[in-house]
């Protein structure tokens, strides 16, 4: 076979992303998505291309949050790979597929397309996750009224609020943190996120019962996307009682109120209570999300 040639695109050869075939329809899901030019790479096998990738993030960034598309031709795996071993941006790689892709042939022979080519580069699984995108169509959940939700404007309530969350958590990625750094290092992340969103710190919201005990906390935000669920979280003492309903509930009339046509959310498929708190809340799944990290992230 030829030699490849792994290259960068600019504003001149952009197009070049665009010549390949698209059989997950992520070009669709990614309509809103940032991709800047000098973000995107293909490679090129006797002037076709034959893989490429684009990364994502917030318009202010300097540096891409993860990969979020990621094609390769049939029959170049290995061209797909060599692509992702040497961007770089080694950052994670967020496999976006239709709900259900399992079951679709044409689906599954492409998903796990992707997947041999990831691993291949030496980039390895963390979690698999389940994409909500509730619409004013699916009908806004009950209040069950059980809580008194306020905003607060002290960081380190928030952060002390989040290390008691996450000392139970079933979010790998706050599990990946707290392994690297401790439930410091968890909490940490999770504000970084939220200050990172472009909605204001005031939506930021605690939630207690009637008679003042802390339950936990929701964080109604916009991505570089658009409106979404940006946090749910529970307390350990009040954990059992369905409180994640009432958070729900809350962020998405939250949100709703303020004009959102969409709220995008999203959970680890193994965390069993969160999936049946939004599907309760009625938000569908739309999208299934392989979420892998790069050699150097191991």
């Amino acid at each position: 076979m030829t030699d490849l040639v792994v290259r960068a695109l600019g504003e001149s050869d952009a197009h070049l992303f665009d010549t390949l075939p698209d059989p997950l329809g992520v070009g669709h899901a990614l309509a809103r998505a940032t991709h800047r030019p000098d973000w995107k790479r293909v490679v090129l096998r006797d002037g076709r291309v034959v893989a490429r990738a684009a990364w994502w993030g917030g318009p202010d960034d300097e540096a891409p949050v993860n990969v979020n598309w990621f094609d390769v031709a049939e029959g170049e795996e290995d061209a797909g790979a060599e692509l992702l071993r040497t961007s770089p941006f080694q950052v994670e790689y967020e496999l976006i597929l239709p709900a259900g892709w399992r079951a679709d042939p044409r689906t599954l022979a492409a998903g796990e397309s992707r997947i041999r080519a990831a691993k291949a580069a030496g980039m390895e699984v963390l979690v698999e996750r389940y994409q909500y995108r509730w619409t004013p169509d699916c009908g806004l959940p009950e209040r069950p009224g059980r809580l008194v939700f306020r905003p607060e404007p002290d960081d380190a309530v928030f952060f002390d609020a989040l290390r008691r969350i996450h000392s139970v958590t079933l979010d790998a990625h706050a599990l990946r943190a707290l392994a690297e750094g401790g439930l410091d290092r968890a909490a940490q992340e999770e504000l970084d996120f939220f200050n990172w969103c472009s909605s204001p710190r005031e939506w930021w919201q605690l939630a207690h019962t009637p008679d003042g005990e802390p339950v936990g906390i929701h964080i109604p935000a916009h991505n570089p996307s658009g409106p979404c669920v940006g946090f749910i979280g529970v307390v350990p003492e009040q954990r059992g009682r369905g409180y994640a309903d009432d958070l729900l509930a809350e962020c998405t009339h939250y949100l709703a109120e303020r004009g959102a046509e969409f709220i995008a959310g999203a959970t680890d498929q193994r965390n069993f209570p969160m999936a049946a708190s939004f599907a309760k809340a009625g938000h569908p799944v739309v999208q299934e999300r392989v979420h892998f990290l790069p050699t150097s992230q191991h």
